[in-house]
């Protein structure tokens, strides 16, 4: 079992920027493929970005590509996602994701979620 919890989420100007971090309790967190999501109101759960489990490889969806950054520390079993340069569009509920195998992240079907965390954006 591995839970995860958000934080680092709340209301930031237009321009600014944010980390998120993700803890995730389990002595296997290092195994596992981890990624970000995002719900904004009235619209579909999406994928942000995701990291292997050596934090060797990553990937990002084009809308925020160049803007975001995804880390992880296995050491302090715990994920991070640095936005910068937020918009009013990025507004939405961020999720952390974590799946045993690749595939999970990629088709948005991870082994577990967390709780998600609050990210507003004002103009």
């Amino acid at each position: 079992q591995v839970q995860l919890v958000e934080s680092g989420g709340g209301l930031v100007q237009a321009g600014g920027s944010r980390r998120l971090s993700c803890a995730a309790s389990g002595r296997t967190f290092g195994s596992y493929t981890m990624g970000w999501f995002r719900q904004a109101p009235g619209k579909e759960r999406e994928f942000v970005a995701r990291i292997t489990w050596s934090g060797g490889s990553t990937y990002y969806a084009d809308s925020v590509k160049g803007r975001f950054i995804i880390s992880r520390d296995n050491a302090k079993n715990t994920v991070y996602l640095q936005m910068n340069s937020l918009k009013p569009e990025d507004t939405a509920v961020y999720y952390c994701a974590a799946a045993q195998r690749f595939h999970g992240i990629v088709t948005g079907t991870p082994d577990y979620w967390g709780q998600g965390t609050q990210v507003t954006v004002s103009s």
